[in-house]
Order: C-alpha cells, then sequence, then structure tokens
C-alpha cells in the first residue's frame, strides 16, 4: 500500500470522527450536498499534494483508488468553488478536532515545547490590497509540541503584535492537564506564566534574562536536557515549511488561521504513515 493511500485511510477515519458523519454517503445523493468528512478529506489532501484547489482536484482524477478510499468516484468530484465554500462553511472547531485527533495517533509524553515562527501570506495583487486593506505580510503561528513524539497538540495563529508571554499562556492553559512541563526559550520569560503554570502542575523550563546574580542561579538549576529539547519545536516548523509550504494560499484572516490548523493536523498524519 503506497503511503498516499495510507495516509487517506487514516484522514478519512479521523474526518468521521471529527465531523460524527459515519454513516452518510461521501457524495451527493438526491440533490444533497457532499458529507463534511468527504469535503475534509479533500482539503487534507490538497495540503499534502501542496497543490491549488484545481491543481488537487486534476491529480485526485487520475487517483480513482485514493477517491474510492473516500467513497467517491471521478465522476462525483466537485468543482474547486465547491471546495472552497466548504472551507467557508466548516467551522474552525472541527479543524481544531481533526488536529486533536491527529496528535493522539502518537504517544504522548507530557513534556512539550512552545515556539514561535511566521508563515507568508501569498502575495495579492496591489488592487486587492488596496480594496481589502490586506496589509499583513505575515501570519504568527506559536505551536505546542510534543518533544518525544515531535507531535502538534496545539497551534495558536494571529496577524496582531500580541507578546509571546499572552500566547504561550493561552496555549498552555487549553492543554495543562495533559502536561508534566512546557519548555520555552527567553522570549516566554515572565514570572507570572511561570506561576500560572506551577498552579497548573505544569514545570516551567523557561530560562530567566539574566539581569541579577539570582537569574544565573534560577537557569543553572533548570533540567538541560528538557531544557535542549525545546529546539524540537523549531524543528517541526522547518519540517512544516519544507514538505507543505512556507506560505498559506487562503486570502481571509479566518480561512488562513483554517489552514495553518489543517497544516498541522496533516504534518501529524504524515509522521504516522512516513
Amino acid at each position: 500500500m503506497s503511503k498516499i493511500s495510507r495516509f487517506t485511510g487514516k484522514v478519512v477515519t479521523l474526518a468521521k470522527s471529527a465531523v460524527g458523519g459515519r454513516g452518510e454517503s461521501a457524495a451527493p445523493q438526491g440533490g444533497g450536498g457532499f458529507a463534511d468528512y468527504a469535503v475534509v478529506s479533500l482539503h487534507c489532501l490538497r495540503i499534502y499534494l501542496e497543490k491549488s484547489y484545481r491543481e488537487a482536484l486534476d491529480l485526485l482524477s487520475e487517483m480513482p483508488q485514493i477517491l474510492a478510499e473516500i467513497g467517491l468516484e471521478e465522476a462525483d468530484l466537485p468543482d474547486h468553488s465547491t471546495l472552497v465554500k466548504a472551507f467557508d462553511r466548516i467551522k474552525m472547531a472541527v479543524w481544531r478536532v481533526l488536529l486533536r485527533l491527529s496528535a493522539q495517533l502518537h504517544e504522548p509524553s507530557g513534556h512539550a515545547a512552545m515556539d514561535a515562527t511566521f508563515f507568508d501570506r501569498e502575495n495579492a495583487s496591489k488592487h486587492y490590497c488596496r480594496r481589502t486593506n490586506y496589509r499583513v505580510q505575515t501570519l504568527k503561528t506559536t505551536a505546542l509540541v510534543d518533544t518525544e513524539s515531535q507531535a502538534i497538540l496545539d497551534v495558536h495563529c494571529t496577524t496582531k503584535k500580541r507578546h509571546d508571554t499572552q500566547i504561550g499562556w493561552q496555549l498552555a492553559r487549553r492543554n495543562a492537564g495533559e502536561l508534566h512541563s512546557l519548555a520555552a526559550d527567553k522570549g516566554y520569560d515572565w514570572q507570572r506564566f511561570r506561576d500560572k503554570l506551577r498552579e497548573e502542575d505544569v514545570r516551567p523550563l523557561i530560562k530567566h534574562r539574566e539581569f541579577r546574580p539570582i537569574d544565573h542561579a534560577h537557569n543553572a538549576r533548570i533540567d538541560g536536557t528538557l531544557y535542549g529539547q525545546r529546539a524540537l519545536s523549531e524543528t517541526v516548523f522547518s519540517v512544516i515549511k519544507r514538505t507543505l509550504g512556507d506560505a498559506v494560499r487562503a486570502r481571509s484572516w479566518y480561512r488562513e488561521f483554517r489552514e495553518i490548523v489543517l497544516m498541522c493536523a496533516v504534518y501529524n498524519i504524515k509522521r504516522t504513515v512516513n
């Protein structure tokens, strides 16, 4: 069985769990629409193939075995505009559930690392930028990564300037029940952040900026092995950008956020089939 076939099989299973559509027919019947799990699966394959909507559908039309995994035939494939509209219709909550389920394919260690990177927003025409006030050219993405499996547990996206500690606490609070420790660089140096983590029984591995002798003492007490694993979050971002792309194709910010979450879910699933 090929990698793309194994990938599709896992995607369909997770998509059905995420949308709760196990008994629904994938293709439209009697004037109905496509099943949500089929649409989610097609979007995952679009990201996996690193193609635009049109290009991905053209490729899939030559892959009857892959379409059969979803429950579709070549004649059933939707128009690219149908997929675009479905991306608007399916709420962010569904994509986050898919990400959560994809992370559960990996054995969690309880030790996580956090870091941020920037994804480019695909170049738009000057006319489009003026018409829509499209000024921000990058998308700040912060990921919470399990250091043993290198699976992405959660992700945060923003186009605004927010301090790393605020984003970090938002991510950590959502996942505190599954964490034993959290490693991050000095950009997350905030004593209140450490205190909040300890209140949730999460051990903070965040070095202090060294202004006083006591800061050196605090840093010397940090477990060097666990702290060194924070670099794995940078490794994960590097893999995603090399294999799935370093830019988002969507134009609207909410579609871009969904696309980042989807890329992280596809990354998690790919790790289980490679």
